[in-house]
This record gives C-alpha cells, structure tokens and sequence, in this order.
C-alpha cells in the first residue's frame, strides 16, 4: 500500500468514525466518547499526512509513532462502545477491526523505520 493509499484509507476511516458517533444517544456521557472518539479517529489521518511530510528517518520514527498511538486510542474507545453497549456491537466491530489494522501497520513502519536509524 503506497503512501496515497495509506492517506485515502485513514481519510475514509475518519468519515466512517464521524458517521458513527452520530449514532450515539445524545446524553452528556456520550458526548465525552464522541469527542474523544473523533479526536483520535481523525487524528490518525491528519497525522499520517504529517508523517508523509518528514523531514528525516528520525522524523518520521517520531510522527509514525503518535500516528500508531492515535489509532490504538481509536481501538479504546470503540472497544469502550462495544462494551458498554452503546452501540450494537455489529456497527462498531468492522471500525475495531480496521482500526487494529491501522495499528499494526503504523507499528510495522515504526519498527522499520527505528531499526534504520
């Protein structure tokens, strides 16, 4: 997967996050979820743009590395929805799954890039 790839992927995972939380009940507890949830959701994508734009190995290892942790936030919170039952787990398990996915190959890049500096 090239780097547009990667962008267009993280981009339409985002979108998919907003649309999800619009599903949310809409109380004070959900809101907190909401935002964190499309916090970190949308930063793996703004983020990822950053990386793309690095100026060194060092650089990118570093930018990589907040990428990977956004996406494994993403995993906790939606993991929080699912378990607290907020959501049908059915509509929230295929973003769980993408975002680990997401995870594993922004750790994959990091490794790779740690072990050429």
């Amino acid at each position: 997967m090239n780097s547009d790839q990667l962008k267009d992927r993280t981009k339409k995972f985002a979108l998919a996050i907003i649309k999800l939380v619009q599903s949310l009940p809409n109380n004070s507890l959900c809101r907190v979820i909401e935002f964190q949830l499309i916090k970190s959701a949308t930063s793996v994508g703004a983020n990822y743009r950053a990386v793309c734009r690095a100026k060194s190995t060092a650089d990118f290892a570093y930018k990589i590395g907040v990428v990977e942790e956004e996406a494994d936030e993403t995993q906790f919170w939606l993991e929080l929805n699912i378990e607290s039952k907020l959501l049908p787990k059915e509509q929230v398990t295929p973003l769980l799954s993408e975002a680990k996915e997401l995870t594993a190959i922004f750790t994959s890049a990091g490794k790779t890039a740690k072990s050429k500096k």
